[in-house]
């Protein structure tokens, strides 16, 4: 699908962002763009991938039309994994969120339309549904534009899609790396809730989603990784556990709970019971049809969702030796010799 293609990552230095890249890589382009405007990361994530001679690094915020426009020239294929996507910071600072999540959209938008992308597939999250913080209103805005813009596009061919994301595991400036820091520190591991409960994936499995997004859409979906879920206290208690063991010494910081962040639900939703009622399955994922797109349109290999919530409240969770188990998997715990 990307062989000899031209793809742009918006967004690419950030965990999820740079996955993408090597994924893609792996297909053999003719060209990845990488946009993204911290050019700190960039020059990282040049040492990183300096072997391939196919990749080009440009520095633009999705906020500039023009220059997004002028980085999509050519582009086959765009997978959109800017945002603004920190809960608090967007609280505090909602119209900055307005700025990045909602006009940033509607530019990546107009200039994909103008340029003829073959495919857009934009990164959202398990908080577009029932939002009550100022980052899933702001998601929620960008999914209904993606899912629009196949109905305004006029006769241009460019199809939008979306993948709905729960916890990256070990993402940037998630919990994992959180934790793991206190830990090391002899610091308590911080919780606000101790029934807290999250959807997580790994990196790898959140870039193969995107991947496979772009394969499945033919205009307006949204796509659900079926993926764990787990007590955040669990998981804390779990990464002591593994730094007890490489460390040889006892962890004695303990878990403490500072209270609910503002905009922060005690559980997240991936799908709602409205949703699922035009939900198409997999063994891995979900398909949502646009509501403008009527299931008619056949997807090999999905068939009839039941008709229920994908709730971190209800569905089924994993208890500690399963925790355990996917930290060990993912090369997220401590390792003996080497704590960081």
């Amino acid at each position: 699908m990307f062989k000899d293609k031209v793809v742009l990552i918006t967004g690419g230095t950030g965990s999820i962002g740079s996955e993408i890249v090597r994924n893609i890589l792996s297909h053999n382009p003719a060209a990845v763009r990488i946009y993204s405007r911290d050019e700190s990361k960039q020059f990282d994530l040049q040492q990183q991938l300096k072997e391939y001679k196919n990749v080009r690094y440009l520095i633009g915020d999705i906020r500039d039309q023009k220059r997004l426009a002028y980085a999509m020239e050519g582009v086959n294929y765009i997978f959109h994994a800017a945002a603004l996507k920190h809960v608090p910071s967007c609280e505090y600072n909602p119209m900055e969120a307005v700025k990045t999540n909602v006009i940033g959209v509607q530019n990546l938008i107009e200039t994909a339309i103008e340029n003829n992308v073959e495919k857009v597939v934009a990164i959202s999250t398990d908080k577009v549904v029932n939002p009550t913080n100022t980052m899933g209103a702001t998601k929620l805005v960008s999914e209904k534009l993606i899912s629009a813009a196949n109905l305004y596009k006029g006769g241009r061919g460019t199809i939008f899609s979306c993948v709905r994301f729960g916890n990256v595991m070990g993402s940037r400036g998630s919990v994992i790396p959180l934790f793991k820091e206190q830990i090391i520190n002899g610091q308590p591991v911080t919780v606000t809730h101790k029934n807290m409960t999250r959807f997580m994936m790994s990196i790898p499995q959140a870039a193969q989603l995107v991947i496979n997004a772009a394969q499945y859409s033919k205009g307006g979906e949204v796509f659900v990784l079926k993926m764990p879920i787990l007590k955040i206290t669990d998981l804390a208690q779990c990464l002591i556990e593994s730094y007890e063991k490489a460390s040889q010494q006892a962890y004695t910081g303990g878990i403490i709970e500072t209270g609910i962040r503002p905009g922060e639900k005690m559980y997240e939703e991936l799908m709602t019971l409205d949703e699922s009622e035009r939900a198409l399955e997999n063994e891995s994922m979900y398909l949502i049809p646009s509501l403008f797109n009527p299931i008619d349109q056949y997807y090999d290999g999905f068939s009839k969702a039941k008709h229920q919530e994908y709730s971190s409240h209800t569905a089924p969770q994993l208890f500690m030796p399963e925790i355990r188990d996917l930290i060990e998997q993912n090369h997220l715990g401590f390792e003996k010799g080497r704590l960081l």
